[in-house]
Parts: C-alpha cells; sequence; structure tokens
C-alpha cells in the first residue's frame, strides 16, 4: 500500500463526511492492512492473531451457549408465551451491540482499545472504567459460584441412593477443591479454552434431551394440566434477566475480535454465532415451556420424569458446568494478578507462583462460600443476568457507542433501536434486581 494511501486511510473524518462513510473507511482501512499483513508475512498494526471466520464463530458459541439455555424454559413461565419476543428482541440486540462495541475499539483512526473497561474510560472517564469493571467481574464472579450450585446439586441428585451419598454442601466443598488443582497449574487462559469445545457440546446434548423427552412426557400423561399464559406482565422483568443471562460474554468479544486475523469478518462471526445460541434457546425453551407450563423449574431437566433421558441431562450439564469453572476463575484470576502485579519479571518464577496460587486459593474459597450460602440456582441466576448481564449485554454498549462517535450522524431509525435497547436495559436492570432479591429473601425464609 502506497504511504499517502495509509495516510489517507488513518486521516480523520471531516466534519461532512457521513458516520457510514466514515466506518466504511476505517473497515478498508482494517482489511488492507490484513491484506499487507497476507502479501508481507508482517503483524498488521492492531497486532490481530490468525484466526479465522469458524474460529471467532465458535468461540462465540461456546461462550454464550451455556447453562442459561436450562433456565429460559422457566423464564417462559415467568413471562408467558411473550417470552418469545424478548428472546428474539435480544438477539437482535446482543447481535447489533457486540458489532458496535467492536467499533467503539477503533473509534480513533489508527488507534483500537484492549478491553471492555477501555471502552468504558474512553466514553466516560473514571466513572466508565468503575461501571465496566464492577459488571465485568459480578460477571466473571458470578457465574462461576452459580455454576458450583448447579454442580453440587447435580452431584447430590446422581449420588443419592448410592454409598457416595452427600449432601450438597459437602459436594460444593469437594467440587472447589478438586477444581482449584487446574487453577494452580494453568498460568493462563490458554491451557483450559479447549474446555469451552466439550461444554457446548455438552450443552447441545442436553438441549436434544428436553426437546424430546419434555413433549414426551406431556403426551404420555393427559390426564396433567398444563396452564400456558400468553403474557404475564408481573414477571416480564425476571423473564428479561434470565434470557440476558442467556445472552452473555459480550465482554470477551474484544479479545475474540483481535484474534480474527480478518477484522471486518467480525460481524458476520457475531451474527452467525448469536443464531445458532437463539435456535438451541428456542429448541430448549418452546417444548420445555409447552410440556409444563407454570411448573417450569430451572434447570429444565428437574421437570424431567426419571430415567435414562433426564439422568443423560444432568450428567452432560455437569461435566459442561465443572468444565467452565476453570475459565471462569482463571480469568477473574488474571485480572486479580494483573491488578496487583504478580508477575514473573517483578517478583521471579517462584515468587510470583505462589503469589497466584495465594490468590486463585482466596478466590476458589469466597466462591464456594458463596455457593453454599445462596444454593438457589434460577433465583441465582436471575439476579446475575440482571445485574450483571443487563448492564453488560444492553446498557453499556448502547451509551458508550452513542458517547464515543455521536448522535446526530445515526438515522432516526437505529435511534429509535438504541432507544428500545436502553428501555429493556434498565427494566432489566432495575426491576429485575428487585424481583430476583425478593426472590433469594423468599427461598431463604422458607
Amino acid at each position: 500500500m502506497a504511504m499517502h494511501e495509509i495516510e489517507k486511510h488513518n486521516s480523520p473524518p471531516s466534519p461532512n463526511r457521513s458516520y457510514a462513510e466514515s466506518f466504511k473507511i476505517e473497515e478498508t482501512a482494517i482489511d488492507n492492512f490484513g491484506a499487507e499483513e497476507d502479501n508481507n508475512s508482517i503483524v498488521n498494526e492492531f497486532g490481530h492473531g490468525n484466526g479465522n471466520f469458524m474460529t471467532a464463530f465458535f468461540n462465540v458459541t461456546c461462550i454464550v451457549a451455556g447453562t442459561g439455555t436450562l433456565g429460559l424454559p422457566h423464564a417462559f413461565a415467568l413471562g408467558g408465551w411473550l417470552g418469545i419476543l424478548i428472546m428474539m428482541l435480544a438477539y437482535f440486540m446482543s447481535v447489533y451491540n457486540g458489532i458496535i462495541l467492536i467499533r467503539c475499539l477503533y473509534h480513533k483512526p489508527g488507534q483500537r482499545l484492549h478491553d471492555y473497561k477501555e471502552v468504558g474510560t474512553a466514553a466516560f472517564g473514571w466513572a466508565g472504567y468503575i461501571v465496566a469493571s464492577v459488571l465485568h467481574f459480578l460477571n466473571l464472579f458470578g457465574c462461576p459460584a452459580l455454576y458450583l450450585v448447579l454442580a453440587a446439586s447435580n452431584l447430590n441428585y446422581l449420588l443419592r441412593d448410592t454409598s457416595a451419598a452427600l449432601n450438597s454442601t459437602t459436594w460444593t466443598c469437594i467440587v472447589g477443591a478438586v477444581l482449584l488443582i487446574p487453577s494452580l497449574v494453568a498460568k493462563t487462559l490458554k491451557e483450559v479454552t479447549i474446555l469451552s469445545a466439550t461444554g457446548a457440546i455438552c450443552t447441545m446434548i442436553a438441549v436434544f434431551v428436553v426437546v424430546i423427552q419434555g413433549p414426551m412426557d406431556r403426551i404420555a400423561h393427559p390426564e396433567r394440566a398444563v396452564i400456558t399464559d400468553s403474557v404475564i406482565w408481573t414477571g416480564f422483568p425476571s423473564s428479561l434477566a434470565t434470557i440476558a443471562f442467556s445472552y452473555g460474554g459480550i465482554n470477551t468479544y474484544p479479545h475474540v475480535e483481535h484474534a480474527l486475523k480478518k477484522p471486518h469478518q467480525w460481524k458476520w462471526a457475531v451474527f452467525a454465532g448469536m443464531s445458532a445460541c437463539t435456535a438451541l434457546y428456542l429448541l430448549t425453551a418452546i417444548p420445555g415451556y409447552w410440556s409444563y407450563g407454570r411448573n417450569t423449574v430451572s434447570p429444565i431437566y428437574n421437570a424431567l420424569p426419571d430415567g435414562a433421558g433426564r439422568m443423560v441431562a444432568v450428567i452432560v450439564m455437569t461435566i459442561h458446568v465443572i468444565l467452565a469453572i476453570p475459565i471462569y476463575t482463571t480469568s477473574f484470576s488474571l485480572e486479580m494478578e494483573k491488578w496487583t502485579n504478580a508477575t514473573d519479571e517483578r517478583l521471579g518464577k517462584v515468587k510470583a507462583w505462589l503469589a497466584r496460587a495465594l490468590i486463585r486459593t482466596i478466590c476458589m474459597a469466597i466462591l464456594v462460600i458463596l455457593a453454599i450460602f445462596v444454593p438457589y440456582f434460577d433465583d441465582f441466576m436471575s439476579l446475575i443476568g440482571a445485574l450483571a448481564n443487563c448492564g453488560l449485554v444492553f446498557l453499556l454498549p448502547v451509551l458508550c457507542y452513542l458517547k464515543l462517535t455521536g448522535v446526530r450522524n445515526k438515522p432516526i431509525y437505529e435511534l429509535a433501536f438504541c432507544a428500545l435497547t436502553l428501555l429493556l436495559g434498565v427494566v432489566g436492570c432495575i426491576f429485575g434486581t428487585i424481583d430476583a432479591v425478593k426472590a433469594l429473601v423468599n427461598d431463604f425464609n422458607k
């Protein structure tokens, strides 16, 4: 590429240039840098990796599709068949927000921000950094605690009639102690990310079981009344919070996009990944709610009759959550180690490993304590979805995007969509949190 062409691509857009034209030029610049890397075998300007479209697609699918799938039939029980509309809105909003979050990384020509927290800082200074960090850490810390609850409950169910029968509290301590080992061995996420693919396969198996056995159970018991509702307005916030939990993972998108050799493929990768996840969600939520109606529970396989199908679903999801916990705990610990500067260069290999071991042991101990004292999967999921995911998925990307790129240069339909996204985010965050806290208080009182 000629030098004057690079300067042309990196020059800031003129005031008279439309936003669409500006971003098109930005995409062209990124594409040309990628082409330059192909021709000269050098690292492009922003240090992107060598991943292709399928790499990003599977990363998005593995990150997003998980245990949230099992709570979606219960989300329909809270909000009625309106949940289908909520889910489709969440789908389009999560795709849109996943795209604009990456646009925020490149809001300055020739520069790329590193992660979600830097986007918050660029948009709103220290206030944006604090909000983004709190929501990010709440997601990284709350999800593994939720997974510990589910893993302990499942192991208690699977071994309830054997000589290894233990209570959920004991199983929580055992799982936490066992999973501390890979956390201490793995220095970075490179050693544990392969576990994500296994988790996605386990989720698909569980979905297949629910799709087959749920409707079979209803047909086999025609005497059992199954009541479904079109709309339950009072349950709308809780339903939205549970659905928001299922579309989490947006805080990892900057890292996934950075691994792409051709960053312009990101918008297609996030669209394809979210479409695959939504297909799985609908395959679980619609048959599950149709089969059990108002009596639908979370996770959905607890509503299935005892037998091989339920056993398979419980086993594969137990494998999934146990394998997923080290990914979250390692991510959280790496953030803490970066904050405390516990590096090999500063402390030496032995002292740095001891510092990492101490941080990761404390993190796991806190997770175990939290899982023991909040052993309510469905309401805990709603709380994490309302507090963390509504903010991360629906609110912050739109607010940062409008702040960094401007409002007046957007078409009216895009602004209307942004306003609707913010409205749903506020409803889910505020009222969903209130409902989840009330439900947890009711759980403890019982």
